[in-house]
This record gives C-alpha cells, structure tokens and sequence, in this order.
C-alpha cells in the first residue's frame, strides 16, 4: 500500500530525506553502488540498526534498490534509482548552502 503525501513539495521531499542518515546514504551512492558494510563504515556512527530501517525505508520509497547475491556470507548491494539520483541537485544546493555557511562563520 502506498504511502498517502503531504499535498506541499516541501514537506514531501523532507518526508522522503528526513534525517541525515538518508541524506548521507544519498550522498555516499551518488558516488555509485555500496555494499552494506561500506555505507556502515562511510557513515560512522550509525548502528546497524537504524541504517538497515533507513535503507528499507529509501527502498520502499523507491530512492534506492537493493541487490541480494546468494553467496555465503552474503553480500547486499545497494544503488541509487533514477528518483534518487533526482535528488542530486538538491545535495549539490545543500553542499554549497553548508561551503558558504562555514566560510562565513
């Protein structure tokens, strides 16, 4: 069942990336396809946790697909859709805001 939006385009899009781990996983992939442990790892402090929900979360939204190879141990795979790849000029206005920002703080 799909999930009922926000009828404003703002909130819809923070409603997709509303944290910034899903920022961050967007960041990473923009880059091209990770595995589990390099996204864990890119990301420092996340738990295991709350980026395994994150990720499941951008995959149901439709952000990002997830690849299963059947290998032991097994590998998971994670890439950007073209949705999410959409983002990338709101990451690169982010990138810029936060460079100016800090240059003038």
């Amino acid at each position: 069942m799909k999930k009922e939006l926000p009828a404003c385009p703002v909130e819809t899009t923070l409603t997709l990336i509303s944290n910034r781990w899903k920022v961050l996983i967007l960041r990473d992939l923009m880059e091209g396809t990770r595995r589990f442990g390099e996204l864990k790892k890119s990301l420092g402090g996340i738990s295991q946790k709350v980026l395994t929900s994150n990720l499941r979360d951008m995959e149901d939204s439709g952000l990002l697909t997830r690849e299963i190879y059947p290998e032991v141990p097994p590998r998971v795979e994670y890439t950007l859709t073209d949705t999410g790849y959409s983002l990338k000029p709101v990451l690169d206005s982010m990138f810029a805001w936060g460079t100016e920002y800090k240059r003038n703080n």
